[in-house]
């Protein structure tokens, strides 16, 4: 009986009103845009340095380098790194966790 009389009181001395929770929303969605900024900007770059590797890699077959395959691999999983771990996401069910790069 008198714990029940005490969780009533902590819980009218210790509520949160729930004045501070759009302005807590608000936060994270300022924090999920700028990881969705941060990801276009990576992907960006990661694009292009795929491309360049892709390029340096078949730039390394044509002088006789074995090692040139290797660099053409990497290449298009650098460049395609965003859509291999959307995929990735989507096949274990984690849709709701892929935040979309933007500008």
């Amino acid at each position: 009986m008198v714990c029940q009389y005490a969780v009533v009181i902590l819980n009218r001395l210790f509520s949160i009103s729930p004045l501070p929770v759009p302005g807590f929303v608000a936060q994270i969605q300022q924090l999920k845009d700028g990881f969705g900024l941060a990801l276009a900007v990576l992907f960006m770059f990661g694009f292009f340095w795929g491309i360049i590797k892709i390029w340096s890699g078949a730039n390394a077959i044509s002088k006789g380098d074995p090692d040139g395959k290797a660099g053409i691999v990497a290449g298009i999983i650098i460049a395609a790194a965003a859509t291999i771990m959307a995929a990735l996401f989507t096949i274990f069910g984690l849709q709701d966790a892929v935040i979309t790069p933007r500008f």
